[in-house]
């Protein structure tokens, strides 16, 4: 691989990574009152999350580097405004869960997010096949966390 395309890729991984970093540390302040809310029976170890979370970014960093590196195309540039949107809601969710404890709010944020998931799939897979597989973690991880924060919504009205 040519030093051009692996300046893409570590570039495009360092953006998302930040977007992870940057929303946890704001929502850092959060996660005590969090502790004392009640949780569904099925909510992982906090350890998990940020493994998880990490794996994902670097998986959207690569997936939005090969979309990048692809030929200019609509569908490309779509892709990639589908793709800054989806970081800029994805950073917001966990201040409005965790700082805010709005848990009704966070749902339908998170919801907002899965649709956009969705769409960016959909559309990163008519430039680049691989680059869209690569959302699907990410994609299967947002709708547990949508489980996970819809039962903490019910939990705690």
């Amino acid at each position: 691989m040519d030093k051009n395309k692996l300046k893409t890729y570590g570039i495009s991984i360092l953006i998302a990574e930040s977007v992870g970093i940057i929303s946890g540390l704001i929502s850092a302040s959060g996660m005590q009152a969090y502790d004392a809310v009640n949780k569904p029976a099925l909510t992982p170890p906090d350890i998990v999350f940020p493994i998880v979370w990490t794996i994902l970014y670097a998986l959207m960093g690569i997936s939005a580097a090969r979309i990048w590196l692809a030929p200019p195309t609509k569908e490309r540039n779509h892709g990639l405004i589908i793709y800054a949107l989806q970081l800029f809601v994805n950073f917001f969710w966990s201040i409005i869960f965790f700082n805010l404890q709005a848990f009704g709010v966070a749902f339908i944020w998170l919801v907002l997010l899965w649709i956009l998931i969705v769409l960016m799939i959909i559309t990163f897979n008519k430039t680049d096949r691989l680059a869209a597989l690569l959302q699907i973690p990410y994609l299967i991880w947002v709708t547990f966390a949508g489980y996970l924060n819809f039962m903490v919504w019910m939990l705690n009205k």
